[in-house]
Order: C-alpha cells, then sequence, then structure tokens
C-alpha cells in the first residue's frame, strides 16, 4: 500500500527515466556518398585559382568574424580562414575522422595558429556551440552526411541572428560526390533554412549556396523529406 502511495501522490518516481533526445528525423531519399579522402586537391592548385580567396570574398568573410570549417579535412580553409578573421577572429576546424582531426591539429599547432580550435565532430551533429558563428563552411562534404536533417537541425542553433551557412558543392548526383542545387534548396527548406544566393563556382569545382535560418525551428518529426525525382517537400 505504501508503494501505491508514492506512485500517485505525485512524488519522483523511484526509477529515473533519462529524457528522451529529440526525433525520430527522417531518412534522406538519395544515396551518401562514402568518405574517400581529406583533399580535394593539392593546396597550391588551389591557390592558382583562387579558390579559398573567392569563397571567402563571396561569403563575405572578413576580420573578427567567428567561423566554422566543418569537414576541414586537412586544412586548406582553415589555414586562409584564419588569416583572413585575424587575431580578432576565430576558426573551429572540425572532422568526423580522428586521425584527420589528429594531423589538423598538429598542423594548426605547427604554424601557431592561436586562433584555431580543432575538434572532432559526429556525423549527424556537428556539436557547435550555440549561437556562436557568422558562417558556417561545408565545402565537398555536403554529400557525404548520411541524416542530412539531424545535422542541419542540430546545427542551427550554432548560427548567430544573422549567420550564414555556406555550401560549397559539385552539380551531379550525391552518389558521384556532388549534390544537385534543388536538392541542396530542399533539404535545407525542409529544417527552416532559406537560400540567400547561388553562385558559379568554377574554381571550387561547382558552386556556393548560402542559406539563413529562418522561422522556428521545425519539430523533427514535422521536418518533411525530399523525394529524389521531386526535390520539393511532398505535403
Amino acid at each position: 500500500m505504501i508503494l501505491s502511495l508514492v506512485a500517485c501522490d505525485g512524488s519522483k518516481p523511484l526509477i529515473k527515466r533519462e529524457p528522451k533526445g529529440p526525433g525520430p528525423f527522417p531518412a534522406a531519399d538519395r544515396p551518401v556518398a562514402s568518405i574517400v579522402s581529406a583533399r580535394w586537391s593539392n593546396e597550391e592548385a588551389r591557390d592558382r585559382l583562387n579558390e579559398a580567396g573567392e569563397v571567402m570574398d563571396k561569403s563575405h568573410i572578413r576580420t573578427g568574424m567567428t567561423v566554422a570549417d566543418i569537414g576541414a579535412g586537412e586544412g586548406y580553409y582553415t589555414i586562409r580562414l584564419a588569416a583572413r578573421v585575424g587575431p580578432d577572429g576565430r576558426v573551429l576546424a572540425e572532422d568526423i575522422v580522428a586521425h584527420v582531426r589528429d594531423q589538423l591539429a598538429e598542423r594548426v599547432a605547427r604554424e601557431r595558429l592561436d586562433n584555431v580550435s580543432v575538434r572532432l565532430g559526429e556525423p549527424n551533429d556537428p556539436k557547435l556551440p550555440p549561437t556562436s558563428f557568422d558562417r558556417v563552411l561545408m565545402v565537398h562534404m555536403y554529400h557525404e552526411i548520411a541524416q542530412p536533417y539531424e545535422f542541419l537541425w542540430r546545427l542551427r542553433p550554432s548560427l548567430k541572428p544573422d549567420g550564414l551557412v555556406v555550401i560549397v558543392d559539385a552539380d551531379r548526383p550525391t552518389r558521384d560526390h556532388g549534390t544537385p542545387p534543388p536538392l541542396l534548396k530542399c533539404e535545407l527548406a525542409a529544417v527552416g533554412y532559406t537560400q540567400v544566393a547561388m553562385d558559379d563556382m568554377p574554381s571550387a569545382g561547382g558552386y556556393m549556396a548560402t542559406f539563413r535560418a529562418t522561422g522556428r525551428r521545425p519539430e523533427p518529426t514535422g521536418i518533411v523529406p525530399c523525394r529524389l525525382n521531386s526535390p520539393a517537400p511532398q505535403k
């Protein structure tokens, strides 16, 4: 009888239950490219085309900003972002492959980039601090995200009110290491991002798209996935 009263009188239960995480999130209706290399091309060739400079210019990245480089790999963008934002800015470089992260951390230490932090992310969660970033860059890696809706949902709180997500990719199927622009726009729109600009970016081997988070972040169960053959949310 005493146990029954404890269970019914509004007091805390004897067994502590862990709160459920958000979800479930919808699956992406498209192939996911495998991670084949941390290197897109050699840095000298990319600099000859002014790849990073053009992307940073079009992204309006300037001194004093805080920028996240997601899928940083060997650090081509990380190093150049550090120079662009200067000592008053910050760069967080992230990768999900531990040995790649470690190699980049060694490079950052060797080049004494005091405004750069390196960390290990998770495939479905960049684990970025909230309300921290002016720009979040994802260069030639979006097509490798297996759960894009969960990833983008968890990314949203990290942006400052005027922050932008900058995605560089190739206009080809995801299985061929690219993302068709209509599909990219649809997947981000499903999580509450509005496309700000879309620019051809031959120097980076494709295009550059920028997005801003607008409105309220949807509930995970309310996210309507895009369909591969009809890239628009299904009502």
